[in-house]
């Protein structure tokens, strides 16, 4: 071949690799063997990846798992015939290998998150998991569950790390618990300030907000402890669906509470006639309204059957008629009355 044909040739292969479009280079995966890798570092690098590079990456992630999980049934296999030292070492090496095998479920789990949030459908891999996340222990070897015990316990996967769980929860709950004395302390004082507040409204704000503020404390507990409160709060809100149906009476003495404490036909301290009843306003709830009669009687009206019919509010005015031992007239303070 001619060096002019030889020229000829190279220069048709550059004009056609230059044509070409480039083959994209596949994005190297973040690194799934090594388990201590942090979850933040883990996430961050889930972030930019699409759906089909999650799945890929949730299927290597499943592989070590199932690798992981294979050599530790192996280990439960040798030990069930094995005796004395030999089964106690081979104890000890299953808790360590349970305790890498939490660490890596909780990264599986997050890689399998990031795949359904971009519209994967990890279901087989995480009925995997949850199949695999248990342990398998006799419980009539009690040698070898002691061994487990103590293994466990010093596992930063184990019992340091519900220690820490535990901790954390416990101390949730208390600084909300400050938290909500302090919230309902400064609502109270801030009505205080509004004279024209009535006390009714008042008392269910600050109950409220305490109520509301301990919620949000017992949910982020519950977090710390690892329980998923996705499907808590769906479930609650199911179950508060089926009671609202089956409580249409109690819901209908809240809307009739709420509305009293948005028009205040009445106040605390008030003498009134609600429903046939007359007496002091001791307290109110959103269900219900406590009524002291004069003669030192607690009656507790539902606030339904208070907002459907009249509401008689004696105290209610600075100037009230009255029926005098010589006569009829008006006396401007009620106090006298």
């Amino acid at each position: 071949m001619s060096s002019r044909m030889l020229a000829y040739l190279l220069a048709i292969l550059g004009l056609f690799a230059a044509l070409c479009p480039a083959q994209a280079t596949e994005k190297p995966l973040p690194q799934i063997k090594d388990t201590k890798i942090s979850k933040a570092q883990l996430d961050l690098e889930l972030t930019p990846l699409r759906v089909a590079e999650l799945e890929k990456l949730s299927e290597a992630w499943v592989a070590e798992l199932e690798k992981l999980v294979q050599t530790i049934s192996e280990k439960e296999i040798a030990a069930l015939t094995a005796e004395g030292e030999a089964k106690d070492a081979l104890t000890k090496e299953i808790a360590e290998l349970s305790s890498e095998k939490t660490k890596l479920i909780d990264r599986v789990r997050i890689v399998l998150a990031a795949w359904t949030e971009k519209g994967g459908d990890p279901k087989e891999q995480e009925m995997y998991v949850g199949m695999v996340s248990g342990i398998n222990l006799d419980a009539t070897d009690t040698g070898a569950l002691w061994i487990y015990l103590k293994t466990w316990i010093v596992s930063d996967a184990g019992g340091i790390r519900w220690g820490l769980n535990i901790l954390f929860a416990f101390l949730t709950v208390i600084f909300f618990k400050i938290v909500s004395k302090l919230g309902g302390h400064a609502v109270d004082k801030g009505l205080n300030r509004a004279r024209k507040t009535p006390e009714l409204l008042r008392g269910f704000l600050v109950n409220t907000v305490r109520k509301v503020t301990m919620f949000v404390g017992y949910v982020i507990a519950l977090s710390f402890l690892e329980v998923d409160i996705g499907p808590f709060l769906a479930a609650m809100g199911a179950a508060g669906f089926i009671i609202g149906f089956a409580l249409q009476g109690t819901l209908s003495n809240f809307a009739s509470g709420v509305l009293i404490l948005l028009y205040r036909p009445y106040d605390i301290g008030n003498f009134v006639t609600l429903a046939g009843v007359s007496g002091s306003v001791e307290s109110m709830t959103l269900v219900s309204t406590t009524v002291k009669t004069p003669d030192n009687q607690i009656l507790i009206v539902p606030n339904s059957k208070i907002w459907g019919e009249v509401i008689t509010n004696v105290t209610g005015s600075s100037t009230r008629r009255v029926d005098l031992v010589f006569g009829i007239g008006y006396e401007d303070d009620i106090a006298k009355a």
